[in-house]
């Protein structure tokens, strides 16, 4: 499946970084935020895994538990 996103190639902002962080602290999927940032998710783990950012969903239980 080809992506094609307007920042391709282009380096990664800080305000790139402090974007992403906020999406992810909103439990926002990492597909949008690939969508509003214009980057593909493969950037979004790229730049969460450089920067600390954690993109695991903070509203969900473990294992199913309740």
């Amino acid at each position: 499946m080809s992506w094609s996103t307007r920042n391709s190639g282009k380096p990664i902002t800080p305000q790139v970084v402090s974007q992403v962080k906020g999406l992810a602290h909103q439990n926002t999927p990492t597909r949008v935020i690939g969508f509003k940032t214009g980057r593909t998710p493969g950037a979004i783990y790229k730049i969460a895994s450089d920067h600390g950012i954690s993109l695991e969903p903070t509203n969900q239980s473990p294992y199913g538990r309740r």
